[in-house]
């Protein structure tokens, strides 16, 4: 439902604007998914019994094409089934060859800039994924953990006497590839011990005492174990004090040859014998309750290792320093305001990127090591080389691929030919919209590799000379490098509680099975009229099985247009300028009448909401302008009011139709009026509504050109402006009054319970001269749509009538009083007071037990309280009614 979302609010957004005639580009595709799709593949291939390891790489990666045309299109196929229009002819997949070029071209370039390099460094290692994930891959959890204290003895002891140091931890089981204890060097409490050395515990290995500031005096004990090879603070404390990094913990997460008699064991079964042994042999000092933020693969949900791997990696300050810069010069916008903040707090504390994967499928890195011993030269190239500079030509190229996010961060630019065509006149891009998820993942990602690869020069072309890409730039150089220039970020869709959509709490919607259920259009709009920018949407089908009657509410109103056009002027079409998208309000209009006047003004301020509302992606508050005038003001009143005059018939036409011998047509032109001002703004309140309606818009839209429009779609016609000249302050405040006098009296036969076909007199108060001429002037519209007998107008206030109205403007009273059968009420009176007074009783004696009144809660108690009174007054009205009608 998130991805229907984002979906419907880019179509909504590109339709919009080609509509205003501008050139709208949206790029279709998809990536890799490197991680996902290997899992998968390897999933089914693990139920046929098969592991890719014993298949072969190549035998693998066919197998993985093949999963990918048959699955790949599934994406692009709901796109589709939503109505998303993108140009397909520009459809990109990551692994396509020309992509696949770009990458290398930009792995080469890094590599050459020095931006990218290869070293042994501690990863998050996910064991079930087999392979090293980035940070942002990784979601920390608070969990219930142990913080263990273990005695490390001093070797040697102080002054000949035994002594130990004492270490907190929360995972014993690494403590067997500890090559030292620190402590900080401030603290007192252990200077006497700087220098010295440690015996480690079960493994029997001196370890020396380091003054460091890993250790932290208030943590624990103030002094810490330190394992290189398993710890990112303590990897960077062994490269202080050029530490052993021993490695204990395999790929597979369980312990390795160098962890001893635990070797084979898995990590979390390892720590319980640890833990046994230590206690058994004394050296466990205690174990209080920790809460751990434990970090767990975003993917797999396996918990991650930190692990000493060589891997790649990108030297991201150069490239985050523009990707900042951009955002705080305001060259790109977020909107929610508060994501850029959030970007740029991200982007200042950002590490260097892992871009190697140890998986099959993706990019594979273009690095080939030569195997001649004596050289071990790591040779970076476009293409495979044939020989090493040694002259050997044995090379093997690494097995890994690149981070998946690595070639999605290029798309901006790649997508539109580079590096072949280094500029484009799409680049940069408009808009970028988005999920907050993905907001590190890959905005920042394309900002920053788009900021350092599309980099003006002089000639107006990308640059392609490395040596320039650290010089300092210009400003206007560096605006024309993002990768766009505005970033919507999209709220979540959740389910109607406001719970997040899972699988485990079975509240996971199904985008198709939601459109087979109300429509394309009716899912589409729920999505656009839910969607406030910062707030999480309660996806409700009640709502959008109200926009399904939306969706008929228009076809209904598009029948009576059709039945009337056939009826008064079949030849009738919207009249449209030549070239069919001049006209951007409602052409051929005529405002003779208040009511076209009033929807006149009302189209064009309906417009001009809508428009200001997608200028700033208020999704929602569009989609509810649009609601409120086609239902509210277009159907459920100017439909309304134009009755009477598409049925105005004339005796002379129809006597010389029939003289003639001819088809009559006994309509006025007033008749025919009507009908065309009904027809231009229908055409009108499509084009604005099309964005987020598409299929009912455009099919609607054809069958009023008779299947022969001016333009091949709706889409191509021009979306709807304000124009301020046809915006009437008159006509609106005229018809809000009229409005309010009508709806007064209907309001009032509704407390009069008077039947729908009975029409009543009433009588008018108006404070103004000119309104009484507004209501006599339109006293046809207040008799019909007021369900009104007669209009008589008084000279003096009704407001204080009982079952009167009364406004700033105008008094109405209803003259009317209902025959009743006062046996039958009298004894329907009888049956409502048994009932009061029998719920009076009850409630009397829970009030009255003083054990209940001792153990009901409060909001108990008090709603008794206040149902009494309810109670009490209606007993009072019934009697007071009864009494009237002189019951026995």
């Amino acid at each position: 439902m998130g991805h229907m979302m984002e979906q419907t609010q880019m179509d909504v957004i590109v339709r919009w604007h080609r509509m205003r005639g501008h050139v709208a580009l949206w790029l279709p595709g998809t990536d890799h998914a490197g991680i996902a799709t290997q899992m998968l593949v390897e999933r089914q291939l693990a139920k046929e019994g098969k592991k890719r390891r014993e298949m072969g790489r190549e035998k693998f990666l066919e197998r993985v094409w093949e999963w990918r045309r048959e699955y790949g299109g599934a994406i692009l196929d709901q796109m589709k089934r939503l109505g998303a229009s993108v140009d397909w002819g520009r459809e990109y997949f990551t692994m396509d060859d020309k992509l696949s070029h770009a990458v290398k071209e930009v792995f080469v370039r890094l590599y050459e800039e020095g931006l990218i390099y290869r070293g042994k460094y501690i990863v998050n290692w996910c064991s079930d994924c087999g392979t090293a994930i980035s940070d942002l891959e990784v979601k920390h959890e608070d969990v219930a953990g142990k913080l263990y204290e273990i005695r490390y003895p001093v070797v040697g002891g102080v002054d000949g006497k035994g002594e130990f140091i004492t270490v907190a931890t929360t995972r014993p089981e690494t403590m067997l590839g500890d090559t030292a204890v620190a402590v900080n060097p401030k603290d007192e409490r252990y200077t006497h011990l700087h220098g010295k050395h440690v015996m480690l515990p079960l493994m029997n290995r001196e370890i020396p005492i380091i003054a460091d500031e890993l250790a932290q005096p208030e943590f624990g004990t103030g002094a810490v174990k330190v394992t290189p090879a398993h710890d990112p603070n303590d990897f960077l404390a062994g490269l202080r004090h050029n530490l052993p990094q021993i490695e204990v913990i395999d790929e597979h997460s369980k312990m390795n040859a160098n962890a001893g008699r635990y070797a084979g064991l898995d990590r979390f079964a390892a720590r319980a014998h640890v833990v046994e042994d230590l206690t058994e042999q004394g050296f466990l000092v205690g174990t209080k309750d920790y809460t751990i933020a434990l970090g767990k693969c975003d993917r797999s949900g396996t918990i991650v290792e930190p692990r000493l791997s060589t891997q790649w990696f990108v030297k991201i300050a150069p490239l985050a320093e523009r990707a900042i810069e951009v955002v705080e010069k305001g060259y790109i916008r977020f909107t929610p305001e508060n994501y850029g903040q959030i970007y740029l707090n991200w982007m200042h504390n950002i590490h260097d990127w892992c871009i190697s994967r140890q998986l099959w499928w993706g990019h594979r890195i273009p690095a080939w090591y030569c195997q001649n011993n004596d050289c071990k030269e790591v040779v970076v190239a476009r293409e495979a080389p044939s020989a090493c500079k040694c002259g050997s030509t044995k090379l093997e190229q690494d097995t890994d691929v690149l981070d998946t996010w690595f070639s999605s961060g290029l798309l901006p630019f790649t997508t539109l030919g580079w590096p072949e065509a280094t500029r484009d006149v799409f680049y940069p891009n408009s808009l970028m919209i988005t999920g907050f998820d993905i907001l590190f993942f890959w905005v920042a990602r394309m900002i920053m590799l788009g900021c350092w690869f599309m980099m003006p020069r002089a000639d107006g072309d990308a640059e392609e000379d490395a040596s320039t890409a650290t010089k300092e730039v210009s400003d206007e150089a560096l605006r024309a490098s993002v990768p766009f220039r505005e970033v919507y970020i999209h709220a979540l869709v959740r389910d109607a509680d406001r719970q997040k959509m899972s699988k485990t709490k079975g509240n996971v919607l199904d985008p198709i099975e939601v459109i087979e259920r109300y429509g394309t259009d009716a899912t589409r709009f729920t999505l656009a009229a839910m969607a406030a920018p910062g707030t999480d949407i309660a996806f409700s089908e009640s709502r959008t099985a109200g926009y399904r009657n939306f969706a008929n509410k228009i076809w209904n109103a598009a029948r009576f247009m059709f039945m009337n056009v056939d009826r008064i002027d079949a030849g009738l079409r919207p009249e449209t300028a030549e070239g069919g998208r001049r006209y951007v309000g409602v052409a051929g209009f005529s405002t003779q009448t208040l009511e076209d006047r009033w929807i006149l003004s009302r189209f064009n301020r309906a417009a001009k909401d809508v428009n200001e509302s997608l200028e700033t992606y208020r999704f929602d508050e569009a989609a509810t302008r649009i609601y409120d005038f086609f239902w509210g003001e277009f159907c459920d009143w100017y439909l309304e009011l134009i009755k009477p005059r598409l049925n105005e018939e004339s005796v002379e036409a129809g006597l010389r139709s029939a003289l003639d011998g001819a088809e009559p047509r006994p309509h006025t032109i007033a008749a025919r009026v009507a009908c065309a001002n009904l027809v231009n703004l229908f055409e009108a309140s499509l084009r604005l509504l099309h964005p987020v309606m598409p299929f009912i818009t455009e099919e609607i839209w054809h069958a009023m050109y008779d299947g022969k429009p001016p333009l091949k779609s709706i889409a191509l016609a021009a979306y709807p402006a304000a124009d301020e000249k046809q915006i009437d302050l008159g006509a609106e405040t005229e018809m809000a009054i009229l409005q309010d006098l009508i709806v007064a009296v209907r309001n009032l036969r509704a407390e009069l319970k008077v039947e729908p076909k009975v029409k009543v007199p009433i009588e008018v108060f108006a404070h103004e001269l000119a309104i009484r001429k507004l209501f006599d002037e339109n006293l046809a519209a207040i008799e019909r749509l007021a369900g009104v007998e007669k209009v008589t107008f008084v000279e003096s206030s009704l407001a204080n009538l009982p079952g009167a109205r009364g406004t700033s403007r105008f008094d109405v009273h209803i003259v009317y009083e209902k025959k009743i059968d006062v046996v039958a009420e009298c004894e329907r009176l009888k049956k409502e007071l048994e009932k009061i007074e029998k719920e009076i009783a009850n409630g009397q004696r829970q009030l009255s037990n003083e054990q209940f009144l001792a153990k009901a809660p409060a909001k108990v108690v008090e709603g008794l309280k206040a149902r009494a009174e309810e109670l009490r007054v209606l007993r009072e009205k019934t009697v007071a009614k009864m009494s009237e009608l002189g019951c026995e």
